[in-house]
């Protein structure tokens, strides 16, 4: 029987999450594996990986709000905004010299929607190439700026000053697109510092916590695919907060031929649709200016 559902891998460190799919097909013994969004290979952390039909809903989890734990140092800047580039500028801080208070102010002026400018080290797109290719060969593009959404942003560890730099932790909840290293260096620049994000783990992912996650280690310790599925959440764990519509059972029948549907009673653009029996039957998208939805990913095939 083809695996089916949601792996929450706790990503480890040095690895890309390309190396982790590579890995799980081999374990999982499928090729339909599929990660929900890169992490950088020193990032580790619930990285929600698609075994089975679960893939075709991977680009949707991917767009699902994150949590991260992070660390940012002030004192000095790198070439990738994290610790892993080479330093470009330093600012060395005096013991004291930066306030509880001032953070404090700054945390809360960065928290809702705020504009973002991707790292140069980044996989977002410029025409047509990503910003790490012009990076590694020296070109300077034009990075494109956006709006992110940061819903929660705060300190969680005490100030420590030492060898001039200032650290402390950060707990984020944000929205697609976040960078939190360009978070933390714009953290730096409202104080007067040069400043990088020194330590990245990801918490959360959608509907997936921490304490879901499970290793690589503890996978490959098992001897069979049906104990390594013990670990795999089902698909109705991983969308059961996104919008939802509950539909009588002649139009259940309907969405299972795949029919549109017509006066839909939400407002949201993606909604999953579940019988009377609260199983989920298919995401559906809601078409532009019209009163009709259609089947974007049908949930059950039986």
């Amino acid at each position: 029987m083809e695996p089916i559902g949601v792996l929450p891998l706790d990503k480890p460190a040095g690895m890309t999450s390309h190396d982790c799919v590579f890995r799980l097909r081999r374990l999982f013994q499928t090729k339909k594996v599929g990660h929900t969004g890169t992490l950088d290979p020193e990032v580790t952390g619930v990285l929600p990986i698609c075994l089975g039909r679960a893939t075709k809903l991977a680009r949707f989890i991917t767009d699902e709000g994150k949590r991260y734990a992070a660390e940012v140092t002030i004192g000095f800047a790198t070439t990738t905004e994290d610790a892993h580039g080479e330093t470009v500028r330093e600012t060395p801080v005096e013991p004291d010299s930066i306030t509880e208070a001032a953070i404090a102010g700054i945390l809360s002026a960065l928290t809702g929607e705020i504009e973002q400018t991707p790292p140069y080290y980044s996989a977002v797109k410029v025409n047509g190439k990503k910003l790490y290719e012009y990076a590694r060969k020296g070109i300077e593009v034009e990075r494109p700026t956006r709006i992110v959404r940061i819903d929660r942003l705060e300190r969680t560890s005490d100030l420590v000053f030492e060898d001039g730099l200032c650290r402390f932790r950060l707990d984020i909840a944000c929205g697609k697109g976040t960078y939190i290293r360009t978070l933390a260096v714009e953290i730096g620049e409202r104080l007067g510092y040069a400043a990088h994000m020194s330590d990245l783990r990801r918490t959360g992912s959608g509907a997936i916590a921490e304490t879901d996650t499970v290793t690589l280690e503890t996978l490959e310790s098992y001897e069979t695919v049906e104990e390594r599925m013990q670990h795999v959440l089902p698909i109705e764990h991983v969308i059961q907060k996104w919008p939802r519509l509950t539909v009588d059972a002649a139009t259940a029948q309907r969405v299972l031929n795949g029919a549109k549907l017509t006066s839909i009673p939400v407002e949201f653009e993606l909604f999953t649709v579940y019988n009377e029996e609260d199983v989920p039957l298919a995401l559906y998208r809601r078409l532009p200016e019209e009163q009709v939805a259609r089947v974007e990913v049908m949930l059950q095939i039986d």
